[in-house]
Formats: structure tokens, C-alpha cells, sequence
């Protein structure tokens, strides 16, 4: 599931802010958390609360994160561009909310599903592309293992994590019928 050591593909992006973000942007000084999410996703709206304290907490060990939303917004227009914008205003996104219209990154990064994560280390080398927890379309209890943040944090200290992952689960990415 994890190709350790791939490098990150490059974008450039639309964000909710109206600006366009690229990689160099976002990544931290001891990595970058990139996420494939949307605002429809049953398993996203279940760890929805979890995604923004994780990403708050990873920020103070020098983990940054960046939200991508890949879907077809046409057919998913809970998924559109001003929806992104309400949901990252509401929520106060601690991460860039952007914007894939082409589904260029999302087929770039072999992201096949929402919430799929990829984390990288300082050197944006591959490292984790596992679940956020034991949550499903319900929320974990409280007490679950959170597995992608201890991963980077992991990752934040060492460069590395354990090579023993447990894939995202979610809906596929709606992609456009060309």
C-alpha cells in the first residue's frame, strides 16, 4: 500500500482562500500531510472533528497538511467549490483547502478514495498512507489508537514510521466520465 521513499508530485492549486497553493507552500519543516477529502464522504464527515485536531496538534511538531477535494463536482455539487469554501470558513481549516477540477493531482498521487492520506517526511519522501483511526462511516470511540498521528509524529522525530500500515477505507474518488 505505501511505496516508502516515492516523492510527492507537484500541483498547483486553487485553494478556498482564492489563491493558488503548490507543494513547496505547505510542506512543513519536518513534512507535509496531504489529504484527499471531500465534503459529502459519510467516512470523511465521521473523523471530520479528528482531521482538524490532528492537524492542529501535528502543526507544533512541524508537520504541515494540505486538503485536496478530487471529485467530480458536476455530478457531487455538495462538492463544489464555493461548498469547499463555506466548509473550510465554518470549520476555520487549519490546512489549505484545494481545489483538483482536473483530477490531475488525485491520479498523480494514486489517491483512490476519500479520506486517503500520504504522509511525507521533511525530504517529501513518502512515508505513511494509512488510516486516520479505526473509525468507519461512525466514529471510534474516544480512546482509538490514532494511528496516522502518531505516524507523523513518529515521522516528525525520526524521518521514518513502522512499515506495519492499515489502508484508509472510504468512498472511491467520483471520478469524471470523459
Amino acid at each position: 500500500m505505501c511505496a516508502f521513499g516515492t516523492a510527492a508530485p507537484n500541483f498547483d492549486l486553487l485553494g478556498v482562500d482564492g489563491k493558488r497553493w503548490t507543494l513547496a507552500q505547505c510542506v512543513g519543516e519536518k513534512g507535509l500531510l496531504v489529504m484527499f477529502i471531500c465534503n459529502h464522504c459519510p467516512y470523511v464527515q465521521a473523523i471530520h472533528e479528528r482531521i482538524l485536531r490532528d492537524t492542529r496538534e501535528l502543526q507544533a511538531f512541524g508537520i504541515n497538511s494540505v486538503a485536496i477535494m478530487s471529485n467530480d463536482t458536476a455530478d457531487y455539487p455538495e462538492d463544489s467549490y464555493e461548498n469547499m469554501q463555506r466548509l473550510a470558513a465554518q470549520y476555520a481549516y487549519p490546512f489549505p483547502y484545494l481545489l483538483d477540477d482536473t483530477q490531475a493531482v488525485a491520479k498523480a498521487y494514486g489517491a483512490v478514495c476519500t479520506p486517503d492520506f500520504f504522509g511525507y517526511n521533511a525530504n517529501l519522501e513518502l512515508q505513511y498512507r494509512g488510516r486516520l483511526d479505526a473509525s468507519r462511516t461512525e466514529t471510534a470511540p474516544a480512546d482509538t489508537i490514532r494511528d496516522l498521528f502518531e505516524a507523523m509524529k513518529l515521522c516528525a522525530a525520526t524521518g521514518s514510521v513502522p512499515t506495519e500500515q492499515i489502508p484508509s477505507i472510504g468512498c472511491s474518488i467520483k471520478w469524471r466520465q470523459n
